[in-house]
């Protein structure tokens, strides 16, 4: 089959799918997107460009959707262009907050397109206004609406919606829910996987040495900002440490705002150490950054509590691979989180607002070993029952083979070579 995935962040939530399709062969993969560094093999890359920035005499209301324009706009032509090389997908498969996939109705008329749609915009409910410590101010209202603008013509469109949470579905309109599948992704098993040894061993991550005899708490986002609780985290950690001299934690993340504003003047983390000050012992904080998958997967499988904190968003990927990985989870009481932690069961729920509330939990966690021990391994057992990979993907093959209607089916097992022909009485050797 001929796919053309579209994402300005090649290749964000496609990865999976894409390298499925790629290794299955026989497919024709192509995907658009903004310039990046990222490579998968087997796929070829199409780039576009919008042809300018946002025009900052324009409303803050409409400038995202002025940019949403300018990026359809840029894909329809990058996708003329690939029709008149003779280039015509069997499915257009693209996220739609961004406008991308918009105008391609008018490229390609009868071509199926399924959307991903990932979060429908409120301003009475879940994130703006959650967090009384950053009241939204009135002006910021109708910025809010004007963000389902892409919402709302992606709806309209004839494009089939996709979302891979009950939570984030439920963020959309009654009417605009049955325009939805619900496709849950899923964690590889195998990679994200206990191991009974790494508390065995030292653990080293950069300059970061964990001895056996210690205790590591762990937290990880792409952005350390409050959208995802990091001074809720920062502000149990002084009790934390205090209460037990043997625990080390590392902070995963960076400094820019991934969801959220920042804040009126440098980083939430320089904010944070300004408000603690010395009541956070900092030769036991490690602030890694941004991690290789390889070592952000083996610190899930060393850590003794994972701390997961969340506004009522968009869960991140690391809850799912957490769960997977088994560990022992404190997280956030809120309604993406519920979704995939049950408290007491697979975890250990707490009211995000509440740091000290946190940190007895983490306190627990670490005084109660066999405790710990239940919930990773129920973890792990919901984490198998519910996330695995393989059939997320079968659900995802499953979807495009009911739009197109075409069977998926990976490329034939090339054939044998020939016997070679002995020509003497000498040996052939291969």
């Amino acid at each position: 089959m001929k796919f053309l995935f579209v994402h300005q962040n090649y290749p964000g939530q496609f990865l999976h799918i894409v390298r499925h399709l790629a290794e299955q062969g026989g497919h024709e993969i192509v995907f658009a997107s903004q310039m990046n560094a990222n490579v998968i093999p087997g796929v070829r890359r199409v780039l576009y460009s919008p042809p300018r920035g946002p025009v900052p005499d324009l409303h803050p209301a409409t400038q995202e959707f002025d940019m949403a324009m300018l990026r359809a706009i840029a894909v329809a032509n990058m996708a003329s262009n690939l029709k008149e090389l003779g280039f015509t997908p069997d499915i257009v498969i693209g996220h739609q907050g961004w406008g991308e996939m918009l105008d391609l109705q008018d490229v390609w008329h009868d071509t199926p397109r399924l959307g991903y749609l990932e979060f429908y915009y409120h301003t009475d409910r879940f994130d703006v206004g959650f967090d009384p410590e950053f009241p939204p101010s009135r002006a910021l209202y109708p910025v809010v609406r004007a963000k389902n603008a892409i919402n709302h013509l992606a709806l309209h469109s004839s494009a089939v919606g996709f979302t891979p949470t009950e939570f984030q579905k439920s963020t959309y309109p009654d009417w605009a829910r049955s325009r939805i599948e619900l496709l849950r992704e899923g964690v590889h098993l195998d990679i994200c996987a206990p191991d009974p040894r790494a508390r065995q061993r030292i653990f080293r991550l950069g300059g970061i040495e964990v001895a056996p005899s210690e205790k590591l708490v762990t937290y990880v986002a792409r952005d350390l900002e409050p959208y995802r609780g990091f001074h809720i985290l920062m502000r149990a950690l002084p009790r934390i440490l205090a209460e037990r001299s043997d625990v080390r934690v590392v902070i995963v993340g960076g400094d820019g705002a991934s969801y959220g504003s920042r804040p009126l003047s440098g980083t939430w983390r320089e904010v944070m150490l300004r408000e603690l000050g010395d009541r956070l012992d900092l030769s036991r904080v490690h602030f890694a950054g941004k991690l290789h998958y390889e070592d952000y997967s083996g610190l899930l499988k060393r850590s003794d509590a994972h701390v997961y904190l969340t506004y009522p968003f968009v869960a991140s990927w690391s809850l799912r691979e957490a769960l997977a990985s088994g560990c022992a989870i404190v997280a956030s009481d809120t309604a993406p989180v519920r979704e995939f932690v049950t408290n007491d069961r697979t975890g250990l729920l707490v009211d995000f607002h509440q740091p000290d509330a946190l940190a007895e939990q983490v306190l627990r966690l670490l005084d109660d070993r066999r405790l710990a021990a239940r919930l990773g391994a129920a973890a792990r057992r919901h984490a198998e029952q519910t996330l695995d990979m393989d059939d997320y993907l079968n659900a995802y093959v499953a979807l495009i083979e009911k739009l197109t209607g075409r069977r998926i089916a990976p490329a034939p097992a090339p054939a044998p070579p020939p016997p070679a022909r002995v020509r003497s009485r000498r040996r052939v050797e291969a």
